[in-house]
């Protein structure tokens, strides 16, 4: 028989490592983060629960359909009334912020990925852990470096988040037509110039897509980060499910899906627009 593989020991020792060598700044890292997620928190919740709905609406109809504006003020008006929107504020909050980590840090990677072939040979096995590894894993090692709350569940979501942002990002520039990047390194234009003024522009259909697709991954970790503090309506279902409450259970999950819905066809009018396809010689 073969002799058994101390993985898990070894994972720890990385961990214990990682924790003394980086504790510390992930904790004050943690500190200013949740001191921004309780003053969007605290903000929003402050606000008038009709004016946030007609924020939204005006959101909706932005994006040149009606119908979503009208079904944006009743799925809204029915979470307030069932007595759900403080749960779902702290909701929005946790998909807003974690989106938008996502992507900050998810272009940058995008963009030296599809410049380098050599940085995506590191990036795109990590990718594929982030995107296969069950996302009750991620809340481990999260729960070693920071408490229990919303802290933890941005990390842990942001992990889960941010591979589309970084794959459709490379995807939109190595799908610009080749002969427009000949042609603007023919009248001399810098690197730096051909990615911002051809590069991106034209990629942008695809970027769009990926932070469409980055909102959407957030938001489907909510009940899951819920298991570590994270509140909202994800923390309305796991309760739910310990009592056996069906009605509670719905009520929640209505919720979810009327955010998710709202949340998804607003974004859509970011990445509507088919990228660019590659021409073929």
């Amino acid at each position: 028989m073969l002799p058994r593989l101390p993985l898990a020991a070894w994972v720890n020792d990385i961990v214990h490592w990682l924790y003394v060598l980086i504790g510390p700044f992930l904790g004050d890292v943690a500190n200013v983060i949740r001191v921004v997620v309780d003053g969007a928190t605290n903000g929003l919740s402050a606000v008038p629960w009709w004016i946030v709905v007609l924020v939204l609406a005006v959101l909706a109809y932005l994006s040149g359909k009606w119908k979503l504006t009208l079904g944006t003020i009743i799925g809204l008006t029915l979470i307030f009334d069932l007595g759900l929107w403080d749960d779902m504020i702290t909701t929005l909050v946790l998909v807003i912020l974690s989106a938008l980590v996502s992507v900050v840090i998810g272009l940058p990677l995008g963009i030296w990925s599809a410049k380098s072939r050599k940085a995506y040979r590191v990036i795109a096995p990590l990718l594929d852990l982030m995107q296969t590894m069950p996302s009750f894993v991620y809340l481990v090692p999260v729960l070693i470096f920071f408490d229990i709350g919303l802290v933890p569940a941005i990390f842990a979501t942001v992990i889960f988040a941010m591979p589309p942002a970084i794959r459709l990002t490379r995807l939109g520039i190595l799908q610009v037509p080749g002969n427009l990047v000949e042609a603007a390194t023919a009248f001399g234009t810098t690197d730096w110039q051909l990615l911002w003024k051809v590069q991106i522009p034209l990629a942008i259909p695809s970027i769009k897509a990926g932070v469409n697709q980055t909102i959407m991954l957030s938001l489907s970790m909510v009940v899951i980060a819920s298991m570590i503090g994270a509140g909202g309506l994800g923390a309305d279902v796991m309760s739910a499910l310990e009592t056996v409450n069906v009605g509670q259970g719905f009520e929640a999950g209505i919720s979810i899906v009327i955010l998710a819905i709202i949340l998804d066809r607003v974004s859509q009018k970011l990445g509507r627009d088919k990228p660019i396809m590659v021409e073929s010689d």
